[in-house]
């Protein structure tokens, strides 16, 4: 598993004080301003002086950048969280830590796929499964379906609906 896992992209500058704005590629953009430390893809450590959100967006003032030249630099870059420092819930995970994951009959062990990509529809999550022919098939991201998951082993274990894969 990834020790760093992305959780939002600078796009542009806010402001004459170094400030940028960060898209947030996590749940909420509030999610995001619970950090005091982000990080680069190098692992280097970023203090977050403050932030806050701004429609779906969220506002960032990063330790060492005080002018808009320097918040320039930063645009496109991508920002990473330590996975040490969030506690899931029981039985929630990390999106980037689903991604990939050999999906299975929880049954018979009948392969189905892999886990492609996860949206978020507001009811449930919908996983989306490429098939091995490399069509794609959705599931409902319920305990109906999904029976269990096992992001070390690699699988994820389902009880498919009537007509899921028709």
């Amino acid at each position: 598993m990834k020790q760093y896992l992305e959780i939002g992209k600078i796009v542009s500058v806010f402001g004459l004080k170094g400030e940028v704005k960060v898209q947030p590629w996590c749940d909420t953009p509030d999610f995001l301003c619970e950090f005091d430390t982000l990080y680069w893809k190098s692992g280097t450590p970023v203090n977050v002086v403050h932030s806050r959100v701004q429609k779906n967006i969220v506002v960032m003032k990063l330790e060492g950048c005080d002018t808009v030249e320097e918040a320039q630099k930063l645009r496109g870059r991508v920002l990473y969280m330590d996975r040490d420092d969030v506690e899931l819930e029981e039985g929630a995970y990390f999106v980037q830590d689903l991604i990939g994951l050999k999906v299975v009959d929880a049954e018979t062990g009948e392969e189905y796929g892999e886990l492609a990509e996860v949206s978020e529809t507001g009811a449930n999550d919908v996983y989306h499964l490429r098939r091995p022919d490399g069509t794609m098939c959705y599931i409902p991201a319920i305990p109906d379906v999904v029976k269990e998951t096992d992001i070390e082993g690699g699988i994820m274990k389902i009880t498919p609906l009537d007509g899921l894969f028709d």
